[in-house]
């Protein structure tokens, strides 16, 4: 291998500085769709001192290695969608060129030997004008070890992805140490004569772990001596909003009495969740849990499968069994589209209300039973007593304590957790593992509408982990495959005049709204205050939720009014 040092020719980074894109008027700044930050320096310069003065030189480095690391797995994968036709190494120089433009370090590539079939790699770059020894030495003065541990963690991480096996670099030049600039030089791990000692900064902190077992034995705890609080979230539940909370409260106080709970909200919303949290955090949680979707039973044995049958009871009926409410004696029945059930079935239950008893369908003795009935409904049950079509007595005696669950339009806080949930439930189903979301695709989830909720969500992010490759982040066209950047839901005016949100929409239907509005004498001002003022009115004058519907920011929204007021 030559010692010769001269720098590699690099290629132009014209093709990385078109991917930057700064969004002013949302204070945004994208790269490709990855949200990027401007940050002082000396900002990071005080975190790194407070890292080391807190939790010791060791333990910092390895945390800022970790980071720079994650850094870099990141920017490889941008690597590889913006230069997919140039040769490896060409490709490859994003990483360093991405260093330079971020402002972290200029760095000069003086050898590079790389075949990623056979997954051979050795690399030496110089650094000059490394932000991280200089704030090093501006903290603590000279260092005896070298000190870009950042940047290092970073070339580690990048290298590593793009060549698909572990490369370890090391720092064998810093400022920080008196030399006249930093040099890094990476190889396979295994090449090295102290790879763990180099990967050791790459594991968790251990601290981590102890505190978490600590967590997890305050935890226990607190819920075997009863000092769980009313608020505290449901087992299996997901969220951390306002509007998720006080649901979690008013499930968690009912499930301290024996009283028949109804759960109100749109499809999707999660309501047998929320169910079977109330169940276990009752004293009936070592007992049967038993749901039952009333609206997938066929209506001539809706009975048969809720009370149990005798044998002989009718055609079919060969032997006697039992139904759902004796299959959950002691414990809970959760009875989903109640609305569902035919007016013998809505007697039969309200007996079992008022009673505690049931008959099987075709028998003659009486049976006692102990079952807490949580029931649940997308529909307005006192519309659907209004029209005949539910009992009025039985909507009386499931009304008793009524709990409604927000969409998840109403609790976007929550996104986030859910995302992460349900990545990694189907990471474990399809033994994947992805980069998370794109944070464009993020900003996408926030303002969607989502009709179909936490399903919709769920089912969303199931299709966008099979179709991404392993390391790969998913990106906003495997969630919205019909859109090339849905940042927010197309607003269109139905037939019936209310404004709608619907990706699926389409342009098709915008182009012909524009020409029909185009025909007669077409003011954009009027037809902006209509807009303007249809959501205000549907989102009953919330100005997120409006601003939501028209696909904008609060802020601008906000502006749009105040020049209405001062207009009219």
């Amino acid at each position: 291998m030559s010692t010769e040092r001269k720098q590699l020719p690099s290629p132009s980074a014209e093709d990385l500085l078109a991917q930057i894109k700064f969004d002013t008027e949302n204070g945004k700044i994208w790269l490709n769709e990855q949200r990027m930050l401007l940050i002082h320096s000396g900002v990071m310069g005080s975190l790194r001192k407070e890292l080391i003065e807190t939790l010791g030189t060791e333990r910092a480095k390895g945390l800022l290695t970790r980071f720079g690391y994650e850094a870099g797995q990141r920017d490889a994968e941008l690597a590889k969608r913006i230069r997919p036709g140039m040769s490896n190494q060409d490709a490859f120089l994003v990483g360093p060129q991405m260093h330079t433009i971020e402002g972290i370090v200029k760095v000069r590539p003086i050898h590079i030997e790389m075949d990623i079939e056979k997954g051979e790699f050795y690399g030496e770059f110089d650094w000059h004008g490394s932000y991280e020894a200089e704030i090093h030495m501006s903290d603590f003065g000279p260092s005896e070890d070298p000190v870009c541990w950042t940047l290092l963690g970073y070339a580690s991480g990048y290298t590593s992805y793009y060549m698909q096996r572990r490369i370890l670099f090391k720092e064998t030049r810093c400022v920080a140490c008196g030399d006249g600039h930093c040099t890094n030089v990476g190889r396979p791990a295994e090449e090295w004569d102290d790879p763990a000692e180099i990967e050791r900064y790459l594991k968790p902190d251990p601290i981590i772990d102890q505190l978490m077992a600590l967590q997890t034995e305050v935890d226990v705890f607190k819920s075997g001596i009863g000092l769980l609080q009313d608020d505290e979230l449901l087992y299996q539940s997901v969220g951390k909003s306002p509007a998720f909370k006080k649901v979690c409260k008013l499930i968690n106080r009912a499930s301290k009495s024996r009283v028949t709970t109804l759960l109100l909200g749109e499809t999707g919303v999660g309501k047998e969740i929320v169910a079977k949290g109330l169940h276990l955090s009752s004293d009936r949680a070592d007992k049967p849990f038993v749901a039952v979707n009333c609206a997938t039973l066929p209506q001539e044995l809706i009975e048969a499968e809720l009370f149990g049958v005798e044998k002989g009871a009718f055609t079919g009926a060969t032997q006697s069994r039992e139904g759902k409410f004796e299959r959950a004696h002691g414990g809970t029945i959760f009875l989903d589209e109640v609305i569902e059930l035919t007016p013998r079935a809505q007697a039969s239950l309200l007996r079992v209300l008022q009673e505690g008893e049931l008959e099987k369908v075709g028998g003659s003795k009486i049976l006692k039973i102990d079952v807490r009935i949580v029931a649940a409904t997308n529909e307005d049950l006192q519309q659907a007593v209004s029209e005949g079509r539910f009992r009025a007595d039985l909507f009386y005696r499931l009304n008793v304590f009524p709990v409604f669950i927000p969409p998840l339009r109403e609790r976007t806080e929550d996104i986030p957790h859910l995302v992460e949930h349900f990545l990694e439930k189907y990471h474990s189903a399809y033994h994947k593992l992805t980069l998370g979301v794109s944070d464009k695709a993020m900003e996408a989830f926030n303002n969607y509408s989502w009709p179909g909720n936490i399903r919709e969500l769920e089912n969303m992010i199931e299709r966008g982990v099979i179709l991404t490759d392993n390391n790969q982040q998913i990106g906003l066209e495997n969630f919205f495959p019909s859109l090339v950047e849905p940042s927010h839901p197309i607003n269109i005016i139905n037939s019936t005049g209310n404004l709608t949100s619907d990706v699926s929409a389409g342009q098709g239907q915008l182009v012909e709204l524009a020409k029909e509005l185009l025909k007669d004498n077409f003011k954009m001002e009027s037809f902006e205050e209509i807009l303007i003022n249809t959501a205000m009115e549907q989102s009953e004058d919330n100005v997120s939720k409006a601003a939501r519907l028209l696909g904008i920011s609060r802020p601008t929204m906000a502006y749009k009014l105040k020049k209405l007021n001062e207009e009219s």
